[in-house]
């Protein structure tokens, strides 16, 4: 008979992977934040202490704990402290309203939530809106800032001389509930566990080629689980030099990218268009930028071709994924950008993706369907929802909610979400396929079409469009050129011109704001 095996030989989290990195490349610079820099060893180091901190306040395994703040070696610290803790973080939109922040907090059952001094008013009010917060924990900003009253200070709990208890986490254990943007309904929570989120990033380092010799750059919001974990995790798991900064404006981006010799970088389609469009933008200064990344949308053509030809050393990843798993499901690698374009690539290493019809039966190439997915990467289901869990699981695979069509070589094109179709005179019009057309037009630097309601049409498809500066543009000068390369339904019924779309921290189009803001104008 065998005897029976400590569980901590056989353990791996989110925690342990810190734990391995540092042992393997202790004087490795980890993190650099404004003015603070920690190796591998003294990341590692602060991590354990700053979760005996948490065990002194109070925070127990499986105590979820809120964190509603921007990117900083703060933020970073404590994703790794409450995994070692055994607690469960619960990152959480800094632009939401008080009453929003509330209902994820109320519902996560959070008592503990970490912010920093620029969100404290708003922590706080919404902490007020009768939920179960009952202490907070202030983080440091990139920049300095005076800590808040009344708040355990983040110095102090990370200099805690304590013993951390001894915690059985298990990779099966929940490591974190991560709340969808509910643009169709109320917030869902994607429970995650460690291994999910682990294997998830061996995915992103096998297939997105992340490496030691990385020196990468995390500008996108940290709450996101596109930065959290398909680059900040990995990197931190395979030993990357890691970036962290609170502002992702364009010009700080290009300053960072030149002085820190960035060669990793993951934006949103918004922001490398953003980027471009600055009169800082030197591709000389960013000589060290071999690897780019986007999500969260298709990279139009005409901007990717424009990347090519500006920074032609880049090369070029497009990762797609959903919040439930992980969030990396596909990956159009770098050889296949123009081969391809606006491919969302194949299914990465440790997922098995279909695109199927409403009877789960693979559809033929070209023909619209939806994306589902197999994977270890994939949540266990959303918290205290068991009914939308079993609608996101039916027939046994996880349903994304996103059309694509599927073509003879295997590669996956997303059409439209399901709540972006548009439906126009009986007609279905992929919002899509209409902006890529008016992208064709020199004078367009970003365009989001959408469907408003109409007396004739149900639905105009109506495009919003950004003008590059010094250029012009009219409505009428839009519709012909739609209608000459397209089918008429399909051309925009109206077009608005706008100084700037709206978008959330992590660069994606807020396309219920525009139907929001134009249905009524």
């Amino acid at each position: 008979m065998t005897a029976a095996l400590d569980p901590a030989v056989r353990r791996q989290t989110i925690a342990d992977a810190l734990h391995r990195t540092a042992c393997r490349l202790p004087a490795k610079t980890a993190i650099v934040c404004g003015t603070t820099e920690w190796t591998y060893a003294e990341f590692d180091a602060l991590v354990s202490r700053l979760a005996a901190g948490l065990n002194r306040i109070g925070v127990g395994a499986g105590d979820k704990v809120a964190v509603l703040a921007r990117n900083s070696h703060g933020f970073a610290a404590l994703r790794f402290a409450l995994a070692r803790r055994g607690a469960v973080l619960v990152p959480i939109n800094f632009m939401l309203k008080a009453d929003e922040v509330a209902y994820i907090l109320r519902h996560a059952g959070a008592r503990t939530m970490a912010t920093d001094s620029g969100l404290a008013a708003l922590a706080r009010d919404a902490a007020a809106l009768d939920t179960q917060v009952q202490q907070f924990i202030w983080l440091p900003s990139e920049d300095p800032t005076e800590p808040v009253e009344g708040m355990h200070r983040f110095d102090d709990l990370a200099t805690c001389g304590d013993p951390l208890p001894t915690v059985h986490v298990q990779s099966g254990d929940l490591a974190q509930i991560v709340y969808t943007s509910g643009t169709e309904s109320m917030p869902k929570g994607a429970m995650l566990t460690h291994d999910a989120v682990l294997w998830q990033y061996v995915s992103c380092v096998i297939n997105a080629e992340i490496a030691e010799q990385d020196r990468t750059l995390h500008a996108l919001p940290l709450y996101h689980c596109a930065q959290l974990d398909v680059f900040f995790g990995p990197a931190i798991y395979i030993g990357s030099s890691n970036v962290i900064t609170g502002k992702p404006t364009p010009d700080h981006l290009l300053a960072l990218l030149e002085q820190h010799q960035i060669t990793s970088f993951f934006a949103p389609p918004t922001v490398w268009i953003a980027l471009l469009r600055s009169p800082l933008f030197d591709a000389g200064k960013l000589a060290h930028l071999a690897k780019g990344y986007y999500g969260a949308s298709i990279m139009p053509v005409e901007v990717l071709k424009e990347l090519a030809a500006r920074l032609p050393r880049v090369r070029l990843w497009n990762l797609y994924g959903q919040t439930e798993i992980a969030p990396l499901a596909t990956m159009l690698a770098p050889e296949d950008q123009l081969r391809k374009p606006g491919s969302c690539g194949k299914a990465v290493l440790n997922v098995e993706t279909r695109v199927v019809n409403d009877d789960m039966q693979d559809v033929a190439p070209g023909e619209v369907g939806e994306i589902v997915h197999r994977s270890p990467h994939l949540m266990l289901g959303y918290f205290n929802d068991p009914e939308r869990t079993a609608a996101a699981f039916a027939g046994g695979w996880f349903h994304s909610g996103d059309l694509a069509t599927i073509d003879e070589e295997g590669y996956i094109s997303v059409v439209d979400r399901k709540k972006d179709m548009i439906k126009t005179g009986g007609e279905n019009v992929a919002s899509r396929e209409v902006e890529e057309m008016i992208y064709r037009l020199p004078a367009v630097s970003e365009v989001a079409v959408i469907g408003l309601p109409d007396p004739k049409w149900i639905e105009a498809v109506t495009a919003v469009i950004v003008v590059k500066a010094g250029q012009t543009l009219t409505e009428a000068e839009v519709i012909g050129h739609c209608q000459a390369h397209m089918a008429h339904f399909k051309a925009p019924k109206r077009v608005v011109f706008t100084e700037a779309l709206p978008k959330n921290p992590s660069g994606k189009l807020l396309k219920r704001e525009l139907r929001q803001r134009y249905a009524v104008a």
